[in-house]
C-alpha cells in the first residue's frame, strides 16, 4: 500500500496548476540564464593546439568542421584508461543522435579525450557512435581548460579514499585505473566560436553545470520515483552494453 498522499482529480489539478506557475517561473529564468551565457565575453585561444583525429592532425580552428561554433566535451578517458568513464559514456548515448540536427544551427559538436587516437577509435566502434572523437594526447589542451591535472599532483593533494563518493572507486575500476589516475581527468563542456579565423572560448562548465547533456536526468526527474539516486550518487549508471 503506497504512503503517497492521494487525492481526487479535482484536488490533483488544483496541485498540478500550482506547480505549473513555478515551472513557467523557472522556464523564464531558464531563458534569461541562457541569454546571460551568450552575453559573457570571450577570450581569444592564442595557443596552436594540434590534435589527432580520424582525418589526420588537425588544429582547433579546423575542429570547427567548416561551422562558427563548437561544444567540445571533456570525455574522461585519461592515457592510463584502459576504456572511457562510464557516465561520460551514458551521456554521449543520448547526444549522438543530435549531430544532424546540431550541424543544421551551426554547430558541431565533438569529444576530446587524452588517451591514444586507436584507444578512442576502438571504444568508440564498442558503443556504435557517431560522434566525432579526438586525442589531446601530446599537448596541453586539457590541462588549460581544466580538464586535466598532473598524475602525480592528484596523488599528493587528493583526500583519502574513503572520504570521496561511491561513485570515484567505482568508476575508477570500471575504466581500469586506480582513483587518483581516474580523478585526474575531469568532465566538463567548454564553447568555442571561430570569428575570422581567429578562435575564443566562450563557455565552461563542470559539476552539475553538465546536466544539459545528460539526457535521462530531466526525463527521471518528471517521474515519480525521480533519480532515486540518495547518497548511491550516479552509482547505477553503466555503459549500455553492461546493464542486465
Amino acid at each position: 500500500m503506497t504512503n503517497h498522499k492521494i487525492v481526487n482529480r479535482e484536488e490533483w489539478t488544483d496541485a498540478r496548476n500550482e506547480l505549473l506557475v513555478r515551472e513557467k517561473e523557472h522556464t523564464r529564468q531558464g531563458d534569461d540564464l541562457a541569454r546571460q551565457r551568450r552575453e559573457l565575453p570571450w577570450v581569444p585561444v592564442d595557443k596552436e593546439y594540434r590534435f589527432e583525429t580520424d582525418e589526420g592532425t588537425r588544429t582547433l580552428a579546423e575542429l570547427f568542421d567548416g561551422r562558427s561554433q563548437l561544444l567540445v566535451y571533456h570525455f574522461m578517458f585519461g592515457p592510463g584508461y584502459e576504456a572511457g568513464c562510464p557516465t561520460c559514456s551514458s551521456m554521449v548515448d543520448g547526444l549522438d543522435g543530435l549531430l544532424s540536427h546540431l550541424h543544421a544551427r551551426d554547430l558541431t559538436l565533438l569529444l576530446i579525450s587524452r588517451a591514444p587516437l586507436a584507444r578512442l577509435q576502438a571504444y568508440k566502434q564498442r558503443m556504435g557512435w557517431r560522434i566525432p572523437w579526438v586525442s589531446s594526447a601530446d599537448t596541453d589542451f586539457n590541462f588549460d581548460f581544466g580538464a586535466s591535472y598532473p598524475e602525480e599532483q592528484v596523488r599528493e593533494q587528493m583526500p583519502p579514499e574513503a572520504e570521496l563518493p561511491p561513485i570515484a572507486r567505482q568508476n575508477a575500476a570500471a575504466t581500469g585505473t586506480d582513483v587518483p589516475a581516474y580523478i585526474s581527468e575531469m568532465f566538463g563542456a567548454s564553447a568555442f566560436t571561430l570569428q575570422d579565423g581567429a578562435v575564443y572560448q566562450t563557455y565552461w562548465t563542470t559539476g552539475r553545470g553538465v546536466e544539459f547533456l545528460m539526457g535521462y536526468y530531466p526525463i527521471l526527474d518528471r517521474t515519480p520515483k525521480g533519480r532515486d539516486e540518495g547518497h548511491a550518487f550516479q552509482t547505477w549508471i553503466r555503459r549500455h552494453d553492461e546493464y542486465r
